[in-house]
């Protein structure tokens, strides 16, 4: 079974850190680009960084950017995204997902058309 498994989520502090990860079983994602997008209630879901299959490109939403980073580890067939200085507003659903393509090639934030999607792992920034 292909799938995609966000975890590393919870409740976290204002000014707070936390690292989620998505891991893949039953494909290896050396060929998928990766995206995590964001939802909260009420509001349209937003991407907030995407890597290169390779590693070697990246792109943030410029409401993470310099507080979040994005990384990739092929041979433990996971992705992961550092959230540093946490913020209220970044409460949301993070979901990751994997877009088959180039070496060099990262998905627009805002297509959204990816190949597979994990299932989400809640994030609530909350004092």
């Amino acid at each position: 079974q292909l799938q995609l498994v966000e975890s590393g989520g919870g409740l976290v502090q204002p000014g707070g850190s936390l690292r989620l990860s998505c891991a893949a079983s039953g494909f290896t994602l050396d060929y998928y680009a990766i995206g995590w997008i964001r939802q909260a209630p009420g509001k349209e879901r937003e991407g907030v960084s995407c890597i290169s299959s390779s590693g070697g490109s990246t792109n943030y939403a410029d409401s993470v950017k310099g507080r979040f980073s994005i990384s990739r580890n092929n041979a433990k067939n996971t992705v992961y995204l550092q959230m540093n200085s946490l913020k209220p507003e970044d409460t949301a659903v993070y979901y990751c997902a994997a877009q088959k393509g180039e070496s060099w090639y990262v998905p627009d934030l805002g297509s959204f058309e990816y190949d597979y999607w994990g299932q989400g792992t809640q994030v609530t920034v909350s004092s």
